[in-house]
């Protein structure tokens, strides 16, 4: 079975990430897709296993397999977390409702770490390139800042929610250049360390529901082999 038919045929969960999804989107932004299929389970009888994520067929474009998605999801990814609280949801099926039920078996609290180092990789590249070019990447910057206020709410209510709301007009002024190096640097210091206040008596669970979620994906394996 080709990738392409993967993801048109057997899609149970789509939806729009990236700015779009933020709330920050712009006249210019892209329209970034993501999504999770489901490959059937007769295909992991063979040598050849089926792909655990597809790019396309369409452009800006980019799915999982179930099992890599819940691997990453209990590993508290970013991105993948984020991608299961989308509020622009395009597909949607049995197993894909099922699946954004779950959401909550996902969260604990290794997001601080894993959202910390996402962070922290990206400032490092951003201070690289303001003392190359003198000036780091707006947009990058604009981007960590959503990043690390998402992980602190996270933290501190238990809930994932990816719309920046009220902080929309301050996040498009640093994407335009027009917040000084110095105070965006200032706020990324002060929203680490609230993060880091909130990790430690967030009602998120030292761990998340691995059973749960073991259990939806060895169901819905049972169920395509039927």
């Amino acid at each position: 079975m080709r990738p392409e038919q993967l993801v048109r045929d057997h899609t149970v969960y789509s939806c729009v990430m990236g700015s779009r999804a933020f709330g920050l989107a712009t006249e210019a932004s892209d329209t970034d897709r993501r999504g999770v299929f489901v490959a059937p389970t007769p295909l992991y009888w063979r040598f050849e296993k089926p792909p655990t994520h597809v790019e396309g067929p369409l452009e800006e474009q980019f799915s999982w397999e179930l099992e890599r998605f819940c691997t990453l999801a209990l590993r508290a990814n970013p991105n993948i977390l984020e991608c299961l609280h989308s509020p622009l949801v395009e597909r949607l099926d049995d197993t894909g409702r099922e699946l954004l039920a779950l959401r909550g078996a996902f969260l604990s609290r290794q997001a601080h770490q894993t959202f910390s180092r996402y962070a922290l990789g990206q400032h490092e590249k951003l201070a690289t390139d303001v003392r190359r070019r003198g000036a780091p990447r707006w947009k990058h910057a604009m981007h960590l800042l959503r990043l690390l206020m998402t992980c602190r709410d996270l933290l501190r209510t238990g809930e994932l929610v990816i719309d920046v709301g009220d902080a929309r007009d301050f996040l498009l002024a640093v994407r335009r250049g027009e917040v000084p190096w110095a105070e965006v640097q200032s706020r990324m210091t002060r929203l680490a360390a609230e993060a880091d206040e909130a990790a430690a008596r967030s009602p998120l669970p030292p761990e998340p529901d691995r059973a749960r979620v073991e259990d939806f994906l060895t169901r819905t394996r049972r169920a395509s082999a039927r």
